[in-house]
């Protein structure tokens, strides 16, 4: 059993280091209820938008059939790029909590910040630094084998 649910999104980014992707795991929460867990599989699937965010947003609505995912929240191990930000508040996801930040390509904190703009039609309530320390470990321990 997982203490959190940033434990399970910790373990589907240690299985997407495994399989050979950049670690990053997600999973998001429904009524104290797991709905939906991915990992990266950008690499696997070919698909340059296969990020976990996008993968457990689909799994998600399609699980729940329906296209929007109000009063869930989404775990996530790094902090969301521009596209997964957008993707966050297309699907209307109440609570968005994640790890690491991401100076280098974030777009919740950091660079776009998409959630500030006058365009972002929905913002989650967001809470960053949610085992930050374990997620910034996968990262590094990943690309360090990668040098």
């Amino acid at each position: 059993m997982f203490d959190t649910h940033m434990d399970v999104a910790l373990r589907e980014a240690e299985a997407a280091g495994a399989r050979g992707e950049v670690p990053v795991g997600a999973c998001i929460v429904l009524n104290g209820t797991i709905v939906a867990q991915a990992g990266n599989r950008c690499r696997e699937l070919d698909d340059p938008t296969a990020h976990a965010e996008m993968l457990v947003i689909r799994a998600a609505c399609a699980a729940l059939g329906q296209e929007r995912l109000e009063g869930a929240a989404l775990y996530v191990t790094l902090e969301p790029c521009p596209m997964c930000a957008g993707a966050i508040s297309h699907a209307r996801l109440a609570r968005l909590y994640y790890g690491a930040g991401d100076p280098k390509s974030g777009g919740v904190a950091q660079g776009p910040r998409i959630f500030g703009h006058a365009q972002c039609h929905h913002v989650p309530e967001v809470y960053e630094g949610i085992g930050s320390k374990a997620s910034a470990a996968l990262l590094a321990a990943f690309f360090a084998g990668k040098r």
